[in-house]
């Protein structure tokens, strides 16, 4: 059985757009678009892990929603990522790039433009049904 790895991703909102990120052609899942943030560590709420994220991967500070817009549950074959996005907004800073190849400010219309990592294509899917 796969590791199952605790995954936060920060839908950040900011003048009617979304913060898209591309990742690294030297990083697994190349190239693909996510929303930021990363791995839960020990003893971290969702939340906590997602604000250490933004700031550590964009340099910024945002506010984040209480509830879990979207979970989701994918199987690479590196593991079984189970991801929780979060609906967020900037609070401080522009974003910059740290650990990302790219970033974009899409509206909700605009996000199947980009190649998604699977995990997170079901979030994408949602945002559709929604008015930001």
């Amino acid at each position: 059985m796969k590791k199952t790895i605790e995954v936060v991703g920060a839908i950040i909102i900011d003048n009617g757009k979304i913060l898209c990120a591309q990742r690294g052609p030297e990083k697994s899942l190349a190239n693909f678009w996510e929303f930021p943030g990363g791995k839960v560590e020990a003893n971290e709420t969702p939340i906590e892990a997602l604000k250490r994220e933004v700031v550590e991967e964009l340099l910024i500070t945002v506010t984040i929603e209480d509830q879990a817009f979207e979970s989701t549950k994918y199987e690479y074959d590196f593991g079984s990522i189970h991801l929780t996005t979060f609906i967020c907004h900037l609070q401080q800073g522009e974003p910059k790039l740290t650990e990302h190849e790219a970033i974009v400010w899409l509206p909700v219309e605009e996000l199947e433009s980009l190649e998604w990592a699977p995990a997170d294509i079901p979030t994408v899917e949602k945002l559709k049904t929604i008015k930001l």
